[in-house]
């Protein structure tokens, strides 16, 4: 009997590429997953806008593997694929790992948010990024009914950012607003925003969630919601 080959959509974050997941892609294609790493234009349209730019790639791949679809994520490509799933749900729904999401928003987009310089650079999405929502941007963001394991990091690389951020936080994001009601596991490593892709730490999480729906490795803080 041929076993299932379960897929994994990877969804870089805001101004980022897919060449920063290629490490967790290789990873995870030699744990036997395959995987769609994932480019979209993260800066030019709001989160609805490139949920449907994302849906015909995504729906091709999952019509590819005979096993669930789980998504991996990084910062804003965590609410991307909350908005997706929302609107375009994969039949087979897997598992969703977020590394460094700001589900409740980032406290740094609060502070920059209006100069326009950041507006210009981070583009609509970014103004969707705060922590003071509005009722269309919280529609955005339904209640999870799939199971989501989070990553956070409690190391900076930003001394200016860090002043805006209250502690423990990765640079970008406080590990308090990573949180999400209804996660399944959540854990803390020591890793900045931008390198939780990479961190080897975080890689074998995420490998451990999406194949047992928890975190399995010795870690600094864990929760679950």
């Amino acid at each position: 009997m041929t076993e299932c080959i379960h897929g994994v959509v990877l969804l870089h974050g805001i101004s980022r590429t897919a060449r920063s997941f290629r490490k967790m892609q290789a990873a995870l294609e030699a744990a036997g997953f395959a995987t769609h790493n994932l480019d979209y234009a993260s800066r030019r349209k709001a989160l609805e806008g490139l949920a449907e730019d994302i849906h015909p790639s995504i729906q091709r791949f999952a019509d590819r593997v005979d096993g669930s679809v789980h998504f991996v994520c990084h910062s804003m490509g965590g609410l991307l694929a909350r908005v997706y799933i929302a609107r375009h749900r994969p039949e087979a729904l897997g598992r969703v790992v977020m590394l460094g999401t700001p589900n409740s928003g980032s406290e740094i987009a609060d502070r920059l948010g209006h100069l326009r310089l950041y507006r210009a650079f981070f583009g609509p999405a970014g103004q969707q990024l705060g922590t003071l929502r509005d009722d269309a941007i919280n529609a955005l963001f339904p209640p999870v009914d799939y199971p989501v394991g989070i990553i956070a990091g409690n190391r900076s690389i930003y001394p200016i950012a860090s002043r805006f951020l209250p502690k423990p936080h990765d640079g970008r994001v406080s590990i308090a607003n990573t949180k999400l009601e209804g996660m399944a596991d959540h854990i803390v490593i020591p890793s900045s925003h931008p390198w939780l892709v990479r961190n080897s730490t975080a890689i074998a999480q995420t490998i451990a969630f999406l194949q047992d729906e928890k975190f399995t490795s010795p870690v600094i803080t864990r929760e679950c919601g």
